[in-house]
């Protein structure tokens, strides 16, 4: 089931939120959605999920608008918000029921629900224990059944692994991957390499506006522009290196990546390659080449770089 963000604007006071934001995310598809605090992801997930109405504009989420159907919405909306809402008294079973007769999961249905969430989020070992008994990560694992207990197709995570440890990250992140292989999925999250590793593809906001949109690839492209190049050349003086690569044509910029050996960061013209020109230099100079490495932009780079602005 699609969803369709058309136009959504939403303020504070004074301060806009979201600002005429436009974005579709297809069926089947993990979306990274990304931004600085305040950059207006929570508010848009909020929205999506009609937890929040907006100033103007609209979601359809599979041709259905929060606008003028938000019950119908919501039936085909998993959420789990940032600050994680359980019941600490219930047992994990319990308090499962208790949510799978809330989003009306057909009274014949529902222990054959529990039993998938519980084989599906890891819970086999600690159902029949009191929700505040468990660690941070089961108790995301307990958010993400209650998420999923009345089978939606769209789950909306808002921070799903703040505060675990890291192999509860990747417990919950290898989780996220399996469930959204059948669901279209928005992920929001202040860690990069999940992101990176979870999803298809990321937009980053920055002040309510879509200020990146595109795979970590292409988003890293983007940003790199000309190519960057970590040359160590051996068999030359330090000066005598810089000022030869300096003078290739295909060169605009030169620097010392060391202080004491011949490591040098190149940038080359637009659209040119300097490879070549560096073998053929060190070639016609009886010179050897120690290192030859593209550098590549990280997705924090990207994200530093688009959110400043």
């Amino acid at each position: 089931m699609d969803i369709r963000v058309e136009n959504l604007t939403k303020r504070y006071g004074l301060q806009k939120a979201v600002d005429n934001l436009s974005f579709e995310v297809k069926t089947g598809e993990i979306l990274g959605f990304l931004g600085p605090n305040g950059a207006g992801k929570t508010t848009t997930m909020k929205i999506i999920t009609c937890y929040l109405g907006a100033e103007s504009g609209d979601v359809k989420v599979g041709g259905i608008s929060v606008n003028d159907s938000p019950e119908e919405v919501k039936k085909h909306i998993g959420y789990l918000p940032e600050h994680n809402p359980l019941y600490y008294e219930m047992p994990v079973i319990d308090y499962l029921r208790f949510v799978a007769q809330l989003q009306g999961v057909a009274p014949d249905k529902v222990n054959e629900r529990i039993i998938e969430m519980i084989n599906t989020c890891g819970l086999k070992g600690e159902q029949h224990k009191k929700i505040r008994e468990l660690s941070k990560g089961y108790k995301q694992r307990v958010g993400l059944a209650q998420a999923l207990i009345h089978d939606p197709s769209v789950l909306i995570l808002d921070e799903p692994t703040t505060g675990l440890d890291p192999n509860q990250i990747i417990e919950i992140r290898e989780l996220i991957k399996k469930i959204g292989r059948e669901k279209t999925v928005i992920l929001s999250s202040h860690i990069l390499a999940e992101v990176e590793a979870t999803c298809d593809r990321i937009m980053i906001i920055n002040n309510g506006k879509i200020v990146a949109d595109g795979t970590s690839e292409q988003l890293r492209k983007q940003a790199q522009g000309d190519e960057l190049l970590r040359v160590a050349i051996e068999g030359g003086s330090r000066d005598e290196v810089f000022t030869a690569l300096q003078a290739l044509p295909s060169t605009s910029l030169v620097d010392f990546a060391s202080e004491t050996q011949t490591i040098f960061e190149l940038q080359s013209k637009p659209n040119v390659r300097s490879a070549k020109a560096i073998f053929d230099l060190c070639a016609s100079k009886g010179w050897y080449i120690g290192e030859l490495t593209p550098i590549e932009t990280k997705l924090e780079d990207v994200f530093r770089e688009v959110t400043a602005k």
